[in-house]
């Protein structure tokens, strides 16, 4: 496996098509749910790229401090089917707070998690402080990591 953690303007093509290509896998088709995607926020964030064998199979979004939170974010986390249940959602999220922290400074980071993953999240150090809310049709709580 290759992590790879690429600002947009660094992304070539192949890449820019293949995490496009499995939001939309994941976040419209598995999920049914139809929502605007591409949302003009990936030209300020970074790129975490899971790759096996050359093609993706996990990514994250890693969104700074003032995009959709006033804390730095972690959004669009995802495992493609084939992959999933080998422990690769974990790798990504301990990269892409690891990122945050060490290379980014950050003291805390804010999600909108799917209801569901409350506890993947929480396994994390994430703590909800919201209550559960529809986002797109689907239940999500915002949820809080603090660094000391």
């Amino acid at each position: 496996m290759e992590w790879i953690i690429k600002k947009f303007q660094e992304l070539d093509l192949e890449e820019l098509y293949a995490l496009l290509a499995a939001r939309t896998a994941v976040f419209v088709v598995e999920q049914e749910c139809p929502y605007l995607e591409v949302d003009n926020n990936d030209q300020v964030c970074y790129h975490l790229l899971g790759q096996e064998n050359g093609e993706l199979v996990a990514y994250a979004r890693i969104l700074p401090a003032g995009v959709t939170f006033p804390q730095a974010s972690i959004g669009r986390v995802l495992v493609v089917n084939s992959h999933r249940g080998q422990g690769l959602a974990q790798q990504l999220m301990a990269r892409a707070i690891a990122f945050l922290v060490e290379e980014l400074g950050e003291k805390s980071i804010q999600i909108s998690g799917q209801s569901y993953l409350e506890d993947f999240y929480r396994s994390f150090g994430f703590q909800p402080v919201s209550d559960m809310y529809l986002e797109d049709g689907i239940p999500h709580k915002d949820m809080l990591l603090e660094m000391e």
